[in-house]
């Protein structure tokens, strides 16, 4: 059977943060809903969807220290070489800036901004 891998950007305003009172823990609750939300969540629809990668930037600004879509451009999945229709997730690499990062992993990816793989 064919394999899927979907991209998907969110994004978090440092300002209505401020102004709705949402903290860190709320992030970080974010975040966990975001890796597991589709564990408990199953449907014929959906089949085995599963989240393989979230990739957190943070800026040191609260107006942000770059554009959004210059960020997005540091993180690249593609087909492996010689795989003409994948069929799992094996079949992509998914590199920052031509480099595998590692979970957990957390670097400045442009000055002000730090990128972290969190799954």
């Amino acid at each position: 059977m064919p394999y899927g891998l979907y991209a998907a950007h969110g994004f978090i305003s440092a300002h209505l943060a401020e102004q709705t009172g949402f903290s860190d823990d709320d992030l970080e609750l974010l975040w966990a809903a975001l890796i597991e939300m589709f564990e408990h969540d199953r449907s014929a629809a959906r089949g085995e969807m599963t989240t393989r990668g979230l990739y957190v930037f943070k800026h040191d600004l609260k107006l942000g220290n770059a554009r959004a879509y210059s960020l997005f451009e540091h993180i690249q999945a593609n087909r492996k070489e010689g795989v003409a229709v994948p069929r799992e997730f094996a079949d992509y690499n998914v590199f920052v800036d031509g480099k595998e990062m590692q979970l957990g992993a957390s670097r400045e990816v442009v000055p002000g901004v730090t990128l972290e793989r969190k799954a």
